[in-house]
């Protein structure tokens, strides 16, 4: 998990979810993308309490991508899961993905996505961000689930969609799907988020 200036009570709904997994055979790195230092003490003082499971680091702001990639170099598991410091798993989320691997090495996943009015379900085509698709037909970076390997060998790069480009270069030498789990839930109502950001800048323009 990246996190940079989350609100401690997201982060917390967020690691608390990870914590109460149905399977519990895991290591949970989080790194602070250099948050300023309310956020940053609250976070790291609540991680020191899951020591047993939680690896925590600190570096200074690179953007989401990098920090992956950073975390994914220090892992020690079979296979790497992501999740976004404002968002949670259901409490099937890593056996449910770990299930769906039968002939794959990379999957993505649909989610329960929260939302507070029906646009929300739609955020700014990759290939035009003029446009807009459904959060169903995306590529969402935190519901990626692979082998450790594929992650080493690919990165995350620092651009928007960063998510769909990773998934559809590791297409080309791995075997990849998109399943349909929602076990994954994504918070798609708060204002802050990158892609809310980027579709309300894309609407100015539009005016």
């Amino acid at each position: 998990m990246s996190v940079y200036n989350t609100d401690f009570v997201l982060v917390k709904r967020a690691i608390d979810s990870v914590l109460k997994q149905d399977l519990q055979d895991f290591e949970f790195i989080i790194i602070d993308d250099g948050s300023d230092e309310k956020y940053k003490i609250e976070l790291e003082n609540y991680a020191n309490l899951s020591q047993k499971k939680i690896i925590y680091r600190y570096h200074p702001n690179c953007g989401q991508s990098r920090t992956i990639n950073a975390a994914v170099l220090i892992s020690n598991g079979k296979y790497i899961a992501i999740i976004d410091g404002d968002d949670e798993y259901k409490a099937n989320h890593l056996s449910a993905c770990l299930g769906a691997m039968n002939d794959a090495d990379l999957i993505a996943s649909t989610t329960q996505t929260i939302v507070d009015k029906e646009e929300d379900y739609f955020v700014p085509d990759k290939k035009n961000p003029n446009n807009s698709i459904h959060v169903d037909d995306c590529i969402l970076f935190a519901t990626l689930f692979g082998k450790k390997d594929v992650f080493e060998k690919l990165k995350f790069e620092d651009r928007y969609a960063a998510d769909a480009l990773f998934f559809e270069t590791a297409a080309k030498s791995y075997k990849v799907k998109k399943v349909n789990l929602r076990t994954y839930i994504y918070y798609r109502n708060i204002p802050s988020s990158v892609s809310a950001v980027l579709k309300k800048q894309n609407s100015k323009k539009l005016v």
